[in-house]
This record gives C-alpha cells, sequence and structure tokens, in this order.
C-alpha cells in the first residue's frame, strides 16, 4: 500500500484575489476605491490580494503607480490579508528592482511572472528567477506560468532546480491544464503550493494537489467560491461539486473577451464605478455586457 500523497502548506491562503485596478473618470488609478474594494474583497472570503498584476493591468501602470496601489491596498487591509505586488517583467533588472520596492513597502509577497515576448529558453528562466529571488531573500515568492499570455512556458523540471530558494514558495499554474499540478508536485514535492490560475479549474485542480485559486471571479462570487474549497476540503464532494457547476457559466462570461475587460464590466453592474480599462484594452460591448448581467442574475438565484 502506498503512503498518502503530502499535502503543500497554503503560505497565502486558499482564496487570492487577483485584484483590478480602479480607474477613475479621467483615467488615473483610483486609490481610495482601490482601497475600499480591497476591502470588500478580504470581507467577501479572499485571503490574500495581488496589485497590479494582469488582472490590475500592470503593463499600463507605471511603477510609482503600482507602488502606490500597493501601499494603498496594505493600509486597507493591514493584517486581515497577504498582499502580493506583481513586480514580474520580461527584463530581470527591472523584475528585480520592483521585486526589492515591494518587499520595502510592505507586500507580503511578490508574484513574478514567466517572461513574454523575448521567449527566454528554460536556463534564462532559471537564471531570472534566481536573481529575482536572491535580490529580496526574505519576500515570499508566487512564479506565474501563463503560457497563452507570455509565448513561453516554464517546465516543471525548471521550477524544481529553484527549490533551493527558501523564498520561492508558490506557484500560479495557467496552462489550462491539470497535468501542469501532477508534474510539478512530481517534480518539486509537497515544499511547493501551488495555486490555480483559472476558476474553472480550481476544484479539478485542488483534486490533484493545488491549495487554492488565484482568482478574477472572487470579485463578485468570492463567498461561493470561498464555500466551495471549504466544502472540498472538509470532503463534502457532492457540495463542491455542485457549486463549481453553478458557476462555470460565470466563469466562462468572465473570460469571454481579454481579461480585465470583464470583470470590471461586472463590478460596474454591481455598483463598482472601477472605470474603463486603459488602452490597448477596451470596455466591453453593450451585447456582452448583456450577457454578462442575465449570467450574474441567473447565479444570484441559484
Amino acid at each position: 500500500m502506498t503512503s498518502p500523497a503530502a499535502l503543500s502548506p497554503t503560505p497565502f491562503g486558499r482564496v487570492v484575489t487577483a485584484m483590478v485596478t480602479p480607474f477613475d473618470a479621467s483615467g488615473a488609478v483610483d486609490l481610495p476605491l482601490a482601497g475600499r474594494l480591497a476591502r470588500h474583497l478580504v470581507d467577501q472570503g479572499s485571503d490574500g490580494l495581488v496589485v497590479s498584476g494582469t488582472t490590475g493591468e500592470s503593463p499600463t501602470l507605471s511603477w510609482q503607480e503600482q507602488l502606490q496601489l500597493l501601499q494603498a491596498v496594505r493600509e486597507a487591509v493591514g493584517a486581515d490579508a497577504q498582499v502580493l505586488a506583481g513586480t514580474g517583467s520580461n527584463c530581470t533588472a527591472e523584475a528585480v528592482e520592483a521585486t526589492r520596492e515591494a518587499a520595502a513597502a510592505g507586500a507580503d509577497g511578490a508574484l513574478v511572472v514567466v517572461p513574454y515576448y523575448n521567449k527566454p529558453p528554460q536556463d534564462g528562466l532559471a537564471a531570472h528567477f534566481r536573481a529575482i529571488a536572491e535580490a529580496a531573500p526574505e519576500l515570499p515568492l508566487m512564479l506565474y506560468n501563463i503560457p497563452g499570455r507570455t509565448g513561453c512556458s516554464m517546465a516543471p523540471e525548471t521550477v524544481a532546480q529553484l527549490m533551493d530558494c527558501p523564498n520561492i514558495v508558490s506557484f500560479k499554474a495557467a496552462s489550462g491544464t491539470t497535468e501542469e499540478v501532477t508534474a510539478l508536485r512530481m517534480a518539486c514535492g509537497s515544499k511547493l503550493a501551488i495555486y490555480s490560475g483559472d476558476d474553472g479549474l480550481t476544484l479539478p485542480m485542488m483534486s490533484v494537489g493545488a491549495v487554492g485559486v488565484v482568482s478574477v471571479a472572487s470579485h463578485v462570487v468570492g463567498l461561493q467560491i470561498r464555500a466551495m474549497i471549504d466544502a472540498y476540503l472538509q470532503g463534502d464532494a457532492a457540495v463542491a461539486l455542485a457549486l463549481h457547476e453553478q458557476m462555470q457559466p460565470l466563469f466562462k462570461a468572465l473570460f469571454a473577451t481579454t481579461n480585465p475587460i470583464p470583470v470590471k464590466a461586472a463590478l460596474q453592474l454591481n455598483g463598482w464605478p472601477v472605470g474603463a480599462p486603459r488602452l490597448p484594452l477596451t470596455p466591453l460591448s453593450d451585447e456582452m455586457t448583456s450577457t454578462l448581467a442575465q449570467t450574474m442574475a441567473a447565479l444570484r438565484q441559484t
């Protein structure tokens, strides 16, 4: 008889929301609203928040805006949630500096994406993340693999080479397959905490060893996602599955076009004036907004 698989720790909790960045009518970052939204998300089941990630439109934020957002969210939630800063870049020197600044500004961790566009080889990826880890050795890091956006995928064997860096503690898996979770666990063991990077795969990924989710949908259904995860952990598979199935239409609607376009529209529908995305992203079309509103209304009735 084989021994039970070891479970991984949860360095950032179970539900981590990848926060949108609110903009005011002039297109400037709305820091007071960011603070209120952060507090709301924590009250709705989030253990942690990522600021200035992809959902936060990091490609169009200046480094100064990103630092101000981190400080505003940190102040708003205090010790009630873990706050991670998105500090990734396709320039290693920039990622190193951003990670150092995030650590100095009080972040609890950093989300560091695989470099995009320049498509480094695996040894380049290993050197990139090692440099970041060594630059802020006290700051826990979550590596982020999302090949659909970066054009490059980090192999589990490459991640395994980095497990001697004590602050590389977690991994956001957004390749769209549960196989990535299994491959990472087989390469790295239970030391690495793997988070689903896809709301719709949270439950399947947890069944093969993920510890939770870095979520977009938690802006809208944070309590339901929390209830699904809690039910699974408590051994109530039927309740977890029912919640997973109930939320699928919303998950699909929130990714019907480029994130964070739909989730910003969803927040507006719920009374949060977070503003339109910055160009080159554009607001959700009227037709898709209508479909999203209907999906949200149907979910409230379940």
